[in-house]
């Protein structure tokens, strides 16, 4: 990789402000993906997720289970440490728009109709860290170093 590559994917705007949305949507992304992946925080697991997507028509369900639980979990390790937030968030906000598309947008925006209001605030924090990188406190600062 050339290192204008990795200059553009570990930069980063240089205030603290960044903390304070990655750490917690990392913890959320984390979680959720857990459930997917693991069956943790009374998830379903590859399995049982697997089998609900492909019922909600994301085909073939195990890969779409793997590759939500993936970058829930996976995104959500990086936001937390700060490590290329860039790529992981994009990632992430891929996943939250596919979310929204094929579950959460024909019951409307409420989360007590299994709305998208949550999957939207998630897209929100995603795209707003793919613009404005991890931040000072984080790895992808010491890199761009």
């Amino acid at each position: 990789m050339s290192n204008r590559l990795i200059q553009r994917l570990v930069a980063t705007d240089s205030g603290w402000n960044q903390l304070a949305l990655r750490v917690p949507v990392g913890i959320i992304f984390v979680a959720h993906g857990a459930q997917k992946l693991f069956g943790a925080f009374g998830g379903y697991g590859l399995e049982g997720t697997g089998q609900w997507m492909a019922s909600v028509g994301l085909n073939p369900g195990y890969l779409m289970a793997l590759l939500a639980g993936g970058a829930e979990f996976f995104g959500g390790l990086a936001l937390i440490f700060g490590l290329l937030v860039r790529p992981a968030a994009a990632a992430l906000a891929v996943t939250m728009i596919v979310a929204i598309s094929s579950v959460h947008f024909e019951n409307g925006l409420f989360l007590s109709n299994n709305g998208y209001e949550y999957g939207l605030a998630l897209l929100a924090a995603s795209l707003s860290l793919v613009f404005t990188g991890a931040g000072r406190a984080s790895f992808d600062a010491l890199l761009a170093k």
